[in-house]
């Protein structure tokens, strides 16, 4: 079992968490063998663009967006258009891939494994779908993955809907695809879903699924007690 840190960043907002990823990509490549970093938050209302993505799978006004308070970012992950909002478990690995001996396709299907394992223990019955990387229950994606990586270190990852209000989602065709729509642990359980529970299950899972043992650790590891 290898070692890596755990920082839980909480409610950030996502260019903050943004620019703190690319400050863990730099803190992973600084030194060789250092552990791989798994952040942990929750992001107040946004889009982001992937690669693919622009603004034409907005099936609203850019400006309308803008209106109401919901930032747009432009980001270096693949994929097209995601949403991320309160009520969703956001899982950021900082993960060397070839330190870990692991592909990128190898990679993309832990996340999702992290994803369908724990929705599972909910009772949710979610799966992989050729249309589109991440998991789905039936036409309805319920978590969505979109990474980069730089000089074999991985970042961006997997967004998992737990507790969400979808009122976001019917802005944009999700994921760039139309005739699909969004789900979420809450709605396809028949449990009573606390967001702390799933929350702390998927990192139960992550650990798991990547044979981690986890060290909780603060951002003063990667900033030197800096902001």
């Amino acid at each position: 079992m290898m070692k890596a840190y755990l920082i839980d960043l909480e409610t950030m907002d996502y260019r903050d968490a943004h620019q703190f990823q690319q400050d863990c990509v730099k803190w992973r490549l600084f030194e060789k063998g250092r552990p791989d970093i798994f952040l942990v938050t929750e992001h107040p209302a946004v889009f982001t663009l992937g690669k693919r993505g622009g603004l034409g799978s907005l099936t609203v006004g850019e400006e309308f967006v803008k209106s109401r308070g919901v930032d747009i970012v432009q980001t270096e992950r693949g994929g097209d258009i995601t949403y991320h909002g309160p009520g969703q478990i956001v899982i950021y690995p900082i993960v060397h891939l070839p330190e870990a001996k692991l592909s990128v396709k190898t990679y993309v299907e832990m996340l999702e494994e992290v994803m369908i394992a724990s929705g599972s223990a909910f009772g949710v019955n979610a799966g992989r779908d050729e249309r589109n990387r991440g998991i789905w229950v039936g036409d309805n994606k319920i978590g969505s993955i979109g990474i980069r990586v730089r000089h074999g270190v991985a970042f961006h990852g997997l967004a998992l809907n737990v507790t969400l209000d979808f009122e976001h989602f019917s802005w944009i065709q999700p994921c760039g695809l139309s005739g699909v729509g969004v789900t979420s642990v809450a709605r396809e359980s028949r449990e009573s879903i606390v967001f702390s529970d799933v929350k702390k299950t998927v990192i139960h899972q992550l650990a798991r699924v990547f044979n981690r043992q986890f060290t909780s650790a603060d951002k003063t590891l990667i900033t030197g007690g800096t902001t």
